[in-house]
């Protein structure tokens, strides 16, 4: 069986090297790149050619894994690509990823790509739980991968549902609560809306920030087991190895960091650590797989080695780097200031015409009432012109009728029948008539003041009407100068709008210790410093959403986090409160 592999493995190396190239495919954690490779490279020529693809010049935290059994593994870059255990299926199958990992995201990482790139990956762990992330972490983390995606909040684009395609939170926080997509989604964009003015790489950084105190965060765990026979776990990260018990990944039950390691080394599957306090015990743990030894090697030595450059000047390189970086946030400062002016200005020029917009048709209300008083004033004018004609005729007809009436009077004088009782009835009879007279000429007099007042009522009338015209004229002249002023300008929307068996060890003592532990002590109080104004906007998500928790659906991580919560215990405080001693046996 093992001759017939071995036979087939030569076969396929033979047509490889028959065919002079191979072909790869490199996953990213956003796309996939395919390379035509010669049989002659190294893992170094095909790693440079992935970087240079992708415009990264910070290097030294990346690597190519591969999958290979039941294990993973990283590409070697001093030996030939063929030469290693790689898959033998073409296109091989590489996925480009950070290998280590920065103490400090915000101070290391240079490069928007590299930010990028270790932002995308981290967002991946968390959400596929291969980092444990506290609930309201989980919310304060999704807001800003929201920001990174959409930009600032805006609540005409940003309406509610936006997110609901989008996954942004563990199952495992989900699952813990009482509460539907629409009230995570409520809290999510209530701290969205707060990151308002960051741009995409400045969200993506803070990202980083909360979730580099992540316990988890950028730890590779092994399974061992110390020389009594029990099960542990190593934990290989930025800062040192950790000892772990198999059911607990957040709390270390010692620690060794970089700065007081003097030596690590293996034989065969025996792992030996060893303190630079020589008084302290040695640490022997065993593993199981010679793979898996040689993975923890590379990542010791690795990790290690980025420790010490850490506390070192930068190099050339890196000045140029960070010097360039500098120049290019400087100049996306001004360009990002210079696109917020024409923004106002726009803004301002949009409010301006609305304003505009809202007086026209205030002004054109008012003439519209104005012309509706005019055409009303002119009915009524004309009414009581009517009206005066009437009365003036009732008045004359009134006049001729009290003329007639003492006419008839003279008549009946002169005519006076000489009779006593023809004079009586005659009296009573110019009495009555006079009486209809002195009737007839109050009536007269009534109908002419009336006519009178109908004259006087006439005038006001017109009066009235010449005033609703002069008001008219007045509005339509305003009107035309506040949509024809030459003066005013609104601005165009388009502006913006290899290993074989034996003995390997690696040697720390080349360093002042020391000074480092100084260092680092000091790095740690400033670090916890910075922390505490996050620490509150944590507390503050915890209390909104602590009465839907359903503790019953509390994992056994989950309940070890709030116990170090409560007992002030956090990753940056481990390596006081554990020693070596503590997991020697």
């Amino acid at each position: 069986m093992a001759s017939a592999f071995a036979a087939k493995m030569g076969f396929n190396s033979l047509m490889r090297k028959q065919a002079k190239t191979f072909n790869v495919r490199i996953s990213t954690m956003e796309s996939d790149l395919e390379f035509s490779c010669e049989v002659k490279w190294k893992g170094k020529d095909l790693f440079d050619l992935v970087c240079r693809t992708l415009g990264l010049r910070e290097t030294w935290f990346f690597g190519l894994r591969y999958n290979i059994k039941d294990t993973v593994a990283w590409l070697k870059m001093d030996k030939k690509v063929l030469d290693q255990e790689v898959p033998k299926e073409e296109p091989i199958t590489f996925h480009f990823l950070a290998k280590f990992y920065p103490e400090n995201a915000e101070e290391e990482l240079v490069q928007d790509i590299t930010q990028h790139l270790f932002f995308l990956q981290v967002k991946k762990k968390i959400l596929d739980e291969e980092i444990h992330c506290p609930p309201e972490a989980s919310v304060l983390l999704a807001s800003y991968a929201v920001h990174a995606e959409y930009g600032d909040y805006d609540p005409a684009v940003h309406k509610p549902g936006f997110l609901a395609e989008e996954e942004l939170l563990p199952k495992r926080v989900i699952n813990l609560y009482q509460m539907t997509p629409e009230m995570w989604e409520e809290r999510i964009t209530a701290c969205y809306a707060e990151h308002r003015g960051r741009t995409r790489d400045e969200a993506e950084m803070e990202y980083l920030k909360i979730a580099q105190d992540l316990d988890m965060y950028g730890v590779n765990y092994f399974l061992i087991r110390n020389k009594k026979g029990t099960d542990l776990l190593l934990g290989v990260d930025a800062l040192g190895l950790h000892i772990y018990e198999p059911d607990n990944k957040l709390t270390p039950k010692c620690s060794f960091p970089w700065n007081e390691i003097r030596n690590i080394s293996y034989s065969d599957k025996e792992f030996t650590i060893k303190p630079l306090d020589k008084k302290a015990n040695v640490f022997k743990f065993n593993s199981s797989r010679l793979r898996v030894n040689k993975l923890i090697l590379q990542l010791c030595i690795g990790n290690h080695d980025l420790f010490m450059r850490r506390r070192r000047v930068d190099s050339l390189e890196v000045q140029q780097m960070k010097a360039q970086a500098r120049e290019e946030r400087a100049r996306k400062q001004v360009e990002r200031q210079r696109l917020q002016r024409e923004k106002q200005l726009r803004e301002e020029a949009e409010r301006a015409r609305d304003e505009l917009k809202r007086r026209l048709i205030q002004l054109q209300d008012e003439a519209h009432m104005a012309n509706e008083a005019l055409l009303r004033s002119e009915q009524t004018a004309d009414l009581l012109a009517e009206k005066a004609q009437i009365a003036e005729e009732e008045a004359k007809l009134l006049a001729q009728k009290a003329a007639e009436a003492e006419t008839e009077m003279q008549r009946i004088k002169v005519t006076a029948i000489r009779g006593q009782e023809e004079r009586r009835l005659m009296e009573q009879k110019m009495l009555e008539a006079k009486m209809v007279a002195l009737k007839m000429a109050e009536e007269s007099e009534r109908r002419a003041k009336e006519a009178e007042q109908l004259k006087q009522d006439l005038l006001e009338a017109r009066d009235s009407e010449r005033r609703a015209k002069n008001k008219l004229l007045e509005i339509t002249s305003k009107a035309v100068y506040v949509v024809t002023d030459p003066s005013y300008t609104i601005l165009p929307f388009d502006l913006y709008v290899s290993f074989s068996r034996e003995n390997l060890s690696f040697d720390f003592k080349d360093t002042d210790m020391k000074r480092l532990s100084m260092e680092i002590e000091k790095e740690k109080v400033e670090y916890m410093e910075k922390s505490k104004h996050l620490q509150e906007q944590l507390n503050e998500l915890k209390t909104e959403i602590e009465s839907l928790k359903l503790k019953e659906r509390e994992t056994s991580l989950d309940i070890i986090h709030n116990q170090n919560t409560e007992q002030g215990t956090s990753k940056h405080s481990n390596f006081k409160k554990v020693t070596p001693s503590s997991a020697a046996t």
